[in-house]
Parts: C-alpha cells; structure tokens; sequence
C-alpha cells in the first residue's frame, strides 16, 4: 500500500510539474500589448524654427579719419536724433592741414597777380618794340637805316610777341594752381568735418566699440565706433525654415514665438518675407523667413534667441492617430505579418515602416548625424487595431497633417477603425527566445 501510494505521490508530482511548465512556456511566449485609443479632434499643422531678434534698420557709424577719440557723447542705450554730435576725433592735425591748404591757396594767388602783372608789361614791351620795327621798316625804305638794324629791330618785334604768349601761359598755370589749391583746402575741411561723428539716423545706441583716448585708423576700411538700431519699437525675427517647409509658409500668416528671457509670455508676429537667400550648413539648406512684430514696451533686444511657432493647416473633428501607433512593428516574423495583411486585403509593402511625417522624429539626429535630406512624407500607413481577445487586426489609412504626436487619418483604405478603437503602440515579450547559435 505504501508502494502505490508513493507512486501516485510520484505521478501526481510530474502532473503538476508538467502544467507549470506548460504554462510558463505559454506565459513566456505571450507579448503584452499596449494601446492607444482613436480620438477625434482638431489637429494644427505648424512649422517649428529657430531665429535671431533684430532691428529692422542696423547702421554701424564709423570714422572716415584715423585719429584719437577726443570726447564720445553716447554710451550704451543713449537715444539718439539725426545729426546728433556722438564722438569727436582730436582735430589738432587736421586743423594744421587746413591752415597749411590755405596758405598755399593764398600763395597760389599771389601767384596769380604776379602773371597777371608780368603780362601787361610782357604787352608794354610788345607795343613798344612794335613801334620800334615800323619806325625801322619807314626808315630803310629811305634808305636812313641799314638793313641789319632793320633785322635787329625785327628781331625785338617778334620776341616781344612771344613774352606776351608766355605771360598768357603763366596766368592759366597760376589759375590751374589755385583751382588745385582750393581743392586742397576743400579736403582739408572735409577731413576736419569728420572729425566730429554724428549720428546718420534716430535711433538707440547698442553697442560702443571705443573709448576716450582710443586711436582709430582709417586706412583700409571705417572702423565701427557706434552701432544704432533706428526704432526697437519694431522689429524682425530672421527665422531660420527648413527647405522642405519653405512652400508651407506663407507671407501674411500670423505667427507667435518665445524666448528665454520670458518663457511664460507668446508674443504675436507676422511673416513679411521669404528671402531666396540659401544657408546650406553640413547639406541641410534653409532660408530666412522674416517676422514683423511690434515691440512697444522694449521688452525682447536685439539678439535674442526666438522659438517660433509657424501655423500651417488646421483640420477640425478629424480622427487622430497616435503617431507612437504609425512607428509600431509587431513582433512577428515577416511571413506571419504578410499573411496577415493578405488575409485583410491589404497589399505587400505597405507595412508600418511607410510611417508619417511622425517617423521623421526619430530619425531626425541619425540624419543629421550622416547628412542625410529630410524623407519626404508618407501618403499611408498601416496601423494595428487590438481586439478584446488580444488579437491583432492591420487597418491600412491614409494620412493628413500632424502636429507631431497625432496625425490625422483622412480616410480608412483597407478595414474599420473608429473613435474609441484600440491601437498598438508597444508590444513586450516576457521571455526573450533562445538564441539559435553562438556568435564568434
């Protein structure tokens, strides 16, 4: 009796054992799922980029001359009026140059006077020796005078004649000269007017890039002594929009944005142009979108980071799919997952890997990482609806704009999927299979 009912203890022990087994190898096999519910709402479309706040008109104001900054009166934040005196530049050599300019222009006309007078006695003798020849041409036709004296006499004539012409000749140097002279004297003045820097326009002064004492040099190129915005009352944002997003954007369209120093207030702007300018940094292009905005309490400066937010599309009480559900796989060999799209009609190759815009997320660091271009979007996609038994059914839709965690479903191609239905967006297997070899 003890026999048997220690081999029953026994067979009973192997029963039990075999259904833990059983059971924990279907456990074990069994992926979890998780889901997501189908919502129906509104769904905004907008364009996410980064930019730089600037004034609308920046002048740099430099020096036109090298010299020291005698005195400088504007700092930081000064307002300033057009023709306002901003800097002084020492004008101690420049005024020098003048004077020097203006004695030469003064000399130059001394000059002048000089020729002038040296041409009326030039004349003088020329009327003079023209006497002399006449009285000798009279003279050797009755035969007073030799002909020698009649040459001579001739011969005085005619080089009386020619100091009138060089008299002439110097007076037009000595007007040449002076007119070089005031030029001279004009650039001396001119030189000295830069001396004294005014402002070209109203405005505030944002940057000072000297001080008193400071030598300038003005050789090759201005230096910058003063930046002034003209009115930070209204400004641009220089947005930097992707080339895939440029025709999205449109000129007119409201748009808001932040920024670091107030991360709890939007501020309101509008698109006012595209400019078909390029920028390509590591393959990836993009162009300036620039935002008016108005900014009557001063509160954002020039150079402040902008995160701005460009609205695109809008669509009102539309199906929206987790986009977690468009980047779904199931975990099932590729023939279990074709003989499921063929048993629910859907066609070969249209599987969850044709996600939307939404797979651009993920991907987004790989392709910048390998200066890839953006994918362009996909029309379809393949989403898996969970059933109450656990099972799984692929509905294949057709898809419209996102906001980056929804996308609309614009139409149902290959099944049924309503408000309230389940999709997949995680499978979790409890128990890794066994590898089938060992990696050398």
């Amino acid at each position: 009796m003890k026999t048997k009912r220690g081999w029953l203890i026994l067979a009973g022990i192997v029963v039990l054992a075999g259904l833990f087994v059983t059971l924990g190898l279907n456990r074990s096999t069994q992926a979890q799922h998780f889901a997501a519910k189908v919502e129906r709402g509104e769904i905004r479309d907008v364009v996410e980029a980064t930019g730089t706040i600037n004034s609308v008109i920046t002048v740099q104001v430099g020096s036109q001359v090298s010299g020291t900054i005698a005195k400088l009166n504007a700092d930081f934040n000064s307002r300033v009026h057009k023709g306002d005196v901003v800097a002084l530049i020492d004008p101690a050599l420049f005024n020098g140059a003048l004077l020097q300019a203006t004695a030469d222009l003064e000399n130059a006309k001394a000059n002048l006077e000089a020729a002038r007078a040296n041409l009326e006695k030039a004349r003088a003798g020329l009327v003079q020796t023209k006497a002399d020849y006449d009285r000798a041409v009279g003279l050797t036709r009755d035969g007073v005078m030799s002909q020698q004296q009649l040459d001579l006499a001739k011969s005085n004539y005619d080089a009386a004649n020619a100091s009138v012409g060089a008299a002439a000749a110097n007076i037009t140097q000595a007007e040449a000269q002076i007119s070089q002279k005031k030029a001279a004297v004009t650039v001396a003045q001119t030189n000295l007017d830069y001396t004294v820097i005014r402002s070209p326009i109203d405005g505030t002064v944002v940057a000072r890039n000297v001080d008193v004492g400071q030598t300038v040099a003005a050789s090759l190129q201005a230096p910058t002594i003063f930046t002034i915005a003209q009115d930070l009352t209204k400004m641009w944002v220089y947005a930097k929009t992707d080339e895939s997003d440029v025709d999205n954007i449109k000129v007119g369209k409201q748009v808001t944005f932040k920024v670091d120093a107030l991360p709890k207030q939007t501020f309101q702007g509008v698109v006012s142009q595209i400019r078909m300018n390029p920028t390509t940094v590591q393959s990836v292009v993009t162009y300036d979108t620039i935002i008016e905005f108005a900014n009557p309490e001063l509160k954002l400066f020039p150079g402040m980071t902008a995160y701005v937010t460009i609205p695109v599309a809008t669509a009102q009480n539309v199906l929206k799919l987790p986009n977690t559900a468009l980047r779904y796989k199931p975990p099932m060999a590729a023939e279990e997952v074709l003989a499921l799209y063929q048993r629910y009609g859907i066609e070969e190759g249209a599987g969850p890997s044709a996600g939307a815009d939404s797979a651009a997320e993920s991907g987004a660091v790989a392709r910048a990482a390998q200066n890839m271009p953006r994918a362009p979007k996909a029309e379809t996609a393949v989403v898996w609806k969970l059933h109450p038994d656990n099972s799984m059914e692929p509905v294949k839709v057709s898809l419209g704009i996102t906001d980056h965690a929804y996308t609309e479903a614009s139409a149902i191609l290959k099944g049924e999927l309503k408000e309230g239905d389940d999709v997949i967006i995680r499978s979790v297997t409890s128990k890794t299979p066994a590898p089938s070899g060992i990696r050398r």
